[in-house]
């Protein structure tokens, strides 16, 4: 279950930059938003990796 909470912490800790890009403007923080969103993609296909080879093995 650690892995599920290291992706509930990194959507919420996105939460200020999606309201400073969406509602405010900032750039800088939408920039923020696109690196967090591209560590939330490796972060899942590892765990579909993780998951993958859990059922193949057994």
């Amino acid at each position: 279950m650690s892995r599920f909470s290291e992706i509930k912490d990194l959507v919420m800790g996105l939460e200020a930059d999606f309201e400073k890009f969406y509602d405010k403007g900032n750039q800088a923080a939408g920039t923020r938003v696109r690196k967090g969103m591209q560590d939330l993609k490796n972060l899942a296909q590892d765990i579909r990796k993780e998951v993958q080879d859990k059922k193949n093995a057994g």
